[in-house]
């Protein structure tokens, strides 16, 4: 790879560190994120009235993960902790990032080291195709932060999948270029993807493709031809349940077609795939967390656990199982090490490449922390929060409720809190209130959204 090696070589004489690729020349990596998929809405987790073929394989094909975590029950919070690989209040994301001020409850830190600039300094090409919700206007847009290509949706849900608005607004663009593209956005995604796939073909430098689907976040919006399928397939499936597993198997089917056409560009061997979900499902749409309970916005393991896998032809091993706790923030530390380029230092994010190539890794009792503000009458505007050392998990769904402590290796659904365990109990609340205080240096309202900037 020469083009490598000529960036290797301008860090080596500007005295820029770069680490050598832990498996040679480094890989292409896509990296897909689903939105809002629980944990339990996967054939391949226990779903019987679901057919996720595609995304089954994925799981088979490489390293399982039966402790992997969100770093948030909701949206921008995740991935903002994705592209930092810290926790999201320490980059000024503790809540959703919406268009209008009032319901706007983050600011992705502009001094914060995104994925994609890491990346490009292992001479990573970066694109993301789908959804954004870390900001509306610059520097917080795709571009501002690093990514070379950008086609997609720069806010959070969309109020209709053909449409592709929110609040009247088209937050449709490539690059800084408003466009309105025709068809469902599930579909529009996976079509892009596969188109920006095969322009790769030939090109001296890695990619780096997040690839960030809306679905199957609300609105329950599948084509309709799946949804009768479903109902034909699944005699006495509900109508709210039938539309929601035909929106993730539409979701799986582009999914099919994005690593098909890694197989027919001759790319396919040579890239990193890891497929995850930003954070539960949404129990009042259908949505299935089991065995956990909870759903997104809520603290318990059913908002926070999501279904995940990294597949890699030859250097993970088919079949394998990682059952250490990990979180969305790992994946920056992670890739950055198969790619051979530092991570920033400071992060809390942890390398999971040990795990995933077989060789061990070592990540101790990990102390983790959960953390979401966000308004209205239930919230308030403040944050609420989890901690979990071990097998101890204390946890509120809101700020006005009282913490509760869980042992989850006698509890793990999470059904009869601790009244007893006091020096335990005491060490979380203490680390809880550590990542408060440092958290409160971080300013978490910058440029304030406004519609008219985004039209």
């Amino acid at each position: 790879m020469i083009f490598f090696r000529f960036w290797a070589w301008i860090f080596v004489i500007t005295g820029i560190s770069l680490t050598a690729p832990v498996v040679g020349a480094p890989p292409n990596i896509l990296f897909i994120m689903a939105d809002d998929l629980g944990i339990g809405d996967l054939s391949s987790h226990g779903a019987s009235d679901m057919k996720t073929p595609n995304i089954d394989r994925l799981m088979a094909s490489g390293c399982r993960f039966n402790n992997a975590y969100a770093n948030c029950p909701v949206c921008s919070p995740t991935r903002a902790a994705f592209l930092t690989g810290r926790y999201p209040d320490m980059v000024g994301v503790p809540g959703v990032i919406r268009t209008h001020r009032v319901n706007n409850w983050g600011y992705l830190d502009p001094e914060a080291t995104t994925l994609p600039q890491i990346l490009k300094k292992g001479g990573y090409h970066s694109a993301l195709i789908g959804k954004w919700h870390l900001g509306l206007v610059e520097p917080n847009t795709p571009i501002g932060r690093g990514f070379d290509y950008f086609k997609g949706f720069l806010g959070d849900m969309m109020d209709d999948y053909y449409h592709h608005r929110r609040h009247g607004v088209n937050y449709m663009r490539e690059g800084r270029k408003v466009i309105t593209p025709k068809g469902h956005a599930t579909d529009l995604f996976s079509d892009w993807a596969v188109e920006y796939i095969k322009s790769r073909v030939g090109q001296e430098s890695p990619f780096f493709l997040f690839l960030s689907y809306n679905a199957p976040h609300t609105p329950i919006q599948p084509p309709k031809e799946w949804t009768v399928r479903v109902k034909e397939r699944e005699k006495g499936i509900s109508e709210q349940r039938a539309r929601l597993v035909a929106l993730i198997e539409h979701m799986d089917e582009g999914i099919g077609r994005v690593i098909d056409g890694l197989r027919k560009s001759g790319q396919y061997d040579n890239t990193l795939i890891i497929f995850t979900s930003d954070n539960g499902g949404q129990g009042n749409v259908g949505a299935r967390n089991a065995p956990w309970k909870g759903e997104k916005q809520q603290m318990w393991e059913g908002g926070l656990r999501v279904p995940t896998c990294a597949s890699w032809t030859g250097k993970i091993k088919p079949g394998s199982l990682f059952d250490g706790d990990a979180m969305t923030m790992d994946w920056l530390p992670t890739l950055a090490e198969v790619a051979g380029v530092p991570a920033p230092e400071g992060i809390e994010g942890k390398s999971l490449w040990g795990a995933l190539s077989g060789k061990g890794v070592e990540l101790g009792e990990r102390l983790l922390i959960w953390v979401r503000r966000e308004g209205g009458a239930k919230y308030g505007g403040q944050d609420y929060y989890a901690v979990r050392r071990g097998k101890w998990k204390l946890l509120q769904n809101s700020a006005f409720e009282p913490f509760s402590l869980f042992d989850l290796k006698a509890d793990p659904g999470e059904q009869q809190p601790v009244q007893k365990a006091g020096k335990e109990r005491r060490e979380l609340e203490f680390q809880l209130r550590e990542h408060v205080r440092r958290a409160g240096f971080i300013r978490w309202q910058g440029r304030e959204p406004d519609v008219e900037m985004v039209k």
